[in-house]
């Protein structure tokens, strides 16, 4: 199946996506804050430059995109043009993130993964949830 924009809007379309302050972590980040939590955005100086640092709990938090960091649910499907670039792009991306959570994780910061399909209406509650017993695993409130 061929790409159904011309490159031109296509170029335009993947130029707008934003790789920090998304609405995703900017939603996470909304609910952290009003529960109390006080936390870093995307320092530079730990691997992967995580979303959300909360130092005092020695978390990070990475809000993931399910099509660029390849999550196992319904929004991720494999692009049908130009797989010759997707494929080892997404593949990258994969191996990356699991080489900075190894590394954060030797560090002794305890790594949250939040995926974009999990903050969906239906499931927000859930999420926000286990996110909040993860975090106070790694320190205290």
């Amino acid at each position: 199946m061929a790409d159904m924009h011309s490159k031109e809007v296509r170029s335009r379309n993947m130029s707008h996506i934003r790789s920090t302050n998304s609405k995703p972590e900017e939603l996470v980040r909304k609910y952290l804050f009003a529960d109390g939590f006080r936390y870093r955005k995307n320092v530079k100086t730990l691997p992967g430059k995580p979303d959300i640092v909360l130092s005092k709990y020695k978390t990070v938090i990475f809000v993931n995109g399910c099509f660029w960091h390849k999550h196992d649910c319904p929004k991720f499907v494999w692009p049908s043009s130009n797989t010759e670039y997707w494929i080892p792009k997404i593949q990258r991306n994969v191996e990356r993130d699991q080489r900075n959570y190894a590394e954060l994780q030797k560090l002794g910061w305890n790594v949250i993964i939040v995926w974009e399909c999990e903050l969906k209406k239906k499931i927000l509650d859930e999420t926000m949830n286990r996110l909040e017993k993860e975090i106070l695993k790694g320190g205290k409130k």
